[in-house]
């Protein structure tokens, strides 16, 4: 079997780092060799309202995802990740690409980069199954997804089968926590569309494609088209991962 490359683009600042640290601890853990783009290639760091304070005493991210989380900031890939602006940058090298969540607004960085959003578009459409291209994300990450288009106008995610956080679950959170963190779980601040609700406007067929779950997890969904699967939130990030190696591995072992 081939080996296989990952690559992880993340903003400079503001991704939540289970999603980001449980995901990558498992790809290295299975062989694979990891790469992180920022935008301009600055080393990325994540939120840390999710690892300090109040905030993540009480909803932020557990002591085993903290602990590798500190691992991961201190590789060589993530001290001196690639730049997805750069011109001689491409996703082609790779065989995973994995686009993880976070409800800081530096995550936009990630979601509004028109840069980033040609690579996605690229990229996509070749996970279309036989494929040796695979493609996973969580919570904002499908958002991050869902914002390119391809050449027809649609979203590389409109014929797909997917889910994301969850709007009650957004919701929920944001009316819990707002007393004290203000609109900090609305990305595009008060008012906006949650998660959902902008990936289901995204799909041609929101009511068939969008599969929702409100448990405690874990929930992954796997496309039946494309090498494609994806996640709510933190607690699905360690199957998710685990499913994506299991796909890379299989479509690796196929060549």
């Amino acid at each position: 079997m081939a080996s296989a490359k990952v690559l992880i683009p993340m903003a400079d600042y503001g991704h939540d780092p289970t999603e980001t640290a449980i995901a990558y601890d498992i790809f290295k853990q299975a062989g694979f060799e990891v790469h992180f783009a920022t935008e301009t290639g600055n080393a990325p760091h994540c939120d840390d309202r999710m690892i300090s304070g109040i905030s993540g005493k009480l909803l932020g991210a557990k002591q085993d995802a903290i602990a590798k989380y500190k691992e991961m900031i201190e590789e060589p890939a993530a001290k001196e990740p690639l730049a997805w602006s750069d011109p001689s940058f491409s996703l082609e090298q790779y065989s995973l690409v994995y686009f993880p969540g976070g409800h800081d607004k530096g995550v936009r960085q990630t979601i509004d980069s028109a840069s980033l959003q040609k690579h996605v578009a690229e990229f996509f459409p070749q996970t279309r199954k036989p494929s040796q291209k695979t493609v996973a994300a969580v919570c904002h990450g499908v958002q991050t997804l869902s914002a390119a288009t391809l050449s027809d106008g649609k979203s590389v995610l409109h014929d797909v089968t997917t889910t994301a956080l969850p709007g009650a679950m957004e919701s929920g959170v944001y009316w819990m926590t707002r007393p004290f963190l203000g609109d900090y779980y609305k990305t595009y601040g008060k008012g906006t569309d949650n998660v959902e609700t902008i990936v289901r406007k995204k799909l041609d067929n929101p009511d068939k494609q969008y599969k929702n779950n409100l448990g405690p997890g874990p929930f992954v969904v796997e496309d039946q088209n494309y090498n494609y699967v994806s996640g709510r939130f933190p607690p699905d990030t360690a199957a998710l991962a685990q499913r994506a190696v299991e796909l890379v591995k299989e479509t690796l072992s196929e060549k």
